[in-house]
């Protein structure tokens, strides 16, 4: 694959981005929030709403930018290296893009009210020990002119602080997509505790109303409005982790730079050489990826699929490898809570599993390809 590069725009956006997080959003940052058993901050997102990046998918009429997905993959990847608490994958991909393919008042105003950092979603789809949002099993219960939810959601991402939920369940005849409050009675939130801090719920519904003004799309066709939200989402989520790899790299490589043994540091030793080599080479082309995935959703997000799971199965390859040399690489020292390469480790692992993991994306890509 030739290295696709990013355009004068792009470029700037990742330069406006990546001085606001290195001073707002440091690794040492995660590290407080962590050690105090926070897991979201609304005051930081609250900037971030103010630079326009929850925006960043919502139309102009709205209040957003409207700048397209490569310029959201782009933020991520900002947000990755530095590994930022956010919602910005949740609301301001996930369910702008859903929202966003309703063409009505109340999803314009829903959409202005994410772009303006006054209201956070969660998507709120797995239920067993893999993303399968096709086999959801959460029933939906016709009762009079709405619904009755009934079931459990767990992994639901930014699900702890989140204001409304976007949940996935199965009606009478397939499956539909509704948009609630978090606070509705019968929806009990318990939050998880992820080995990343990242703010995530076990969410139980029971019998919780839900009329027709809560449906999303159509009835029975939840995945024509949800799956454009899971293509970009799974993108922006492939971005940040490839985000994470640089982070994780250049950590690594400054510390060969500076560790001596026998008097001579680590990075002249070939063997390093080599593996530090192997490591740029795979986040250069994971990179290519991730923008031609960014691309493909601007161009035509019907015909995206298969470059955002080529996207997200590679992000999860290199950030996985990122981890393990840089681990390896600082010797014992990569092994201690002190130093922040295992912070690194823990958020690309549940990022390996969020929104599909490694061999959920290579099946599709097999799938599409015939094999």
């Amino acid at each position: 694959m030739a290295k696709l590069v990013m355009n004068e725009e792009e470029t700037m956006l990742a330069d406006m981005a990546r001085g606001f997080l290195d001073d707002a959003c440091p690794v040492s940052k995660l590290r407080e929030m962590r050690d105090a058993g926070v897991t979201s901050d609304a005051a930081t997102w609250k900037e971030m709403a103010d630079l326009g990046w929850a925006g960043v998918l919502v139309p102009e009429e709205a209040g957003g930018s409207d700048m397209g997905f490569a310029a959201a993959n782009v933020i991520a990847h900002e947000m990755g290296k530095t590994l930022a608490v956010s919602p910005f994958i949740s609301s301001a991909v996930i369910a702008a893009t859903a929202l966003r393919q309703v063409n009505d008042a109340r999803a314009l105003g829903a959409l202005a009210k994410i772009a303006s950092g006054d209201v956070t979603y969660a998507l709120a789809v797995d239920e067993g020990i893999k993303f399968d949002p096709e086999g959801v099993q959460m029933e939906a219960k016709a009762d009079g002119n709405g619904f009755r939810l009934n079931g459990k959601k767990q992994f639901v991402v930014d699900g702890a602080s989140a204001d409304r939920l976007l949940v996935l369940a199965r009606t009478a005849d397939g499956l539909t997509l509704f948009d609630i409050p978090a606070d509705r009675a019968g929806v009990n939130c318990d939050a998880s505790n992820m080995i990343d801090a990242r703010d995530a719920a076990r969410i139980t519904f029971e019998d919780v109303e839900a009329t027709g003004e809560d449906v999303l799309g159509a009835v029975d066709n939840a995945m024509d409005i949800l799956k454009p939200a899971i293509n970009a989402g799974q993108a922006a989520l492939a971005a940040e982790m490839t985000g994470l790899s640089v982070g994780a790299f250049s950590m690594t490589v400054d510390y060969l730079k500076e560790r001596k043994q026998f008097g001579v540091e680590i990075g002249r030793f070939q063997a390093l050489q080599h593996r530090a080599a192997h490591l740029w080479c795979e986040i250069e082309v994971t990179s290519s990826a991730i923008l031609n995935a960014g691309r493909k959703l601007d161009e035509d997000s019907s015909d995206a699929e298969t470059a955002v799971s080529l996207a997200k199965a590679r992000a999860t390859q290199t950030a996985i490898l990122a981890v393990q040399e840089g681990v390896q690489m600082h010797g014992g020292i990569g092994m201690t809570d002190a130093f922040d390469m295992g912070f690194y480790m823990k958020r690309a692992r549940v990022s390996a599993e969020w929104l599909g993991d490694y061999s959920y994306h290579a099946e599709k890509i097999a799938a599409e390809r015939g094999f």
